[in-house]
């Protein structure tokens, strides 16, 4: 069997079915890009090996299960776990200064500074990347009530004036699109939040 003509969707496919040999076809295939997108934002090597080795026990367990969707975007749904990773780190090790309290102690040691850090502005990039691409998956009508409620902030009673339905009907597509919007987050692994 000549692996290296196989597409990633026949790899998972066989790995699925127990064919170890495939995985590795699968992660030599991708291991640079996926280690190199970890290292551009974690700027740290060892950090870098880390989530990368989380990264591939993940896409493991995952497979294992039988929990992959094969949809034909097998590194894409990789890279979506990547990143979901280096956020995970990040929001865990936010360092939260301590208060000495002998003659030592400033206060401006305590004080951070008010710009986010290079982590946060990244974290806060790709969730509202993430929102948007959610946004789109809405049907048309949710979408607008939605697009008008958060982004243009007129209330309810604006909204359904301007759509012609009842401020009820308005509600109800809101509420609508927020539930999509959760549902789609979760089949996505998408994390909303820092």
């Amino acid at each position: 069997m000549l692996y290296d003509k196989m597409s990633d969707n026949e790899l998972v496919s066989a790995y699925m079915e127990g064919n170890t040999i495939s995985f590795d076809v699968l992660l030599s295939r991708h291991q640079s890009k996926i280690f190199n997108y970890i290292l551009s934002l974690v700027k740290d090597k060892a950090l870098a090996d880390d989530i990368f080795q989380d990264t591939y026990i993940k896409i493991v367990n995952t497979l294992r299960s039988g929990n992959y969707r094969n949809e034909g975007k097998y590194i894409q749904w990789a890279m979506r776990i990547a990143h979901n990773l280096v956020i995970d780190h990040f929001r865990k090790s936010k360092r939260f200064p301590s208060v000495r309290g002998d003659e030592s102690f400033d206060i401006f040691d305590v004080l951070g500074s008010s710009e986010d850090s290079i982590e946060q502005t990244i974290i806060k990039s790709q969730i509202r990347d993430d929102v948007k691409k959610l946004i789109r998956q809405l049907p048309q009508e949710q979408r607008k009530v939605l697009l008008m409620r958060h982004y243009s902030e007129m209330s309810f009673k604006e909204i359904a004036d301007k759509t012609g339905v009842s401020i009820n009907t308005a509600l109800g597509r809101m509420r609508y699109a927020l539930i999509n919007m959760r549902r789609l987050a979760e089949e996505n692994a998408m994390v909303l939040h820092m």
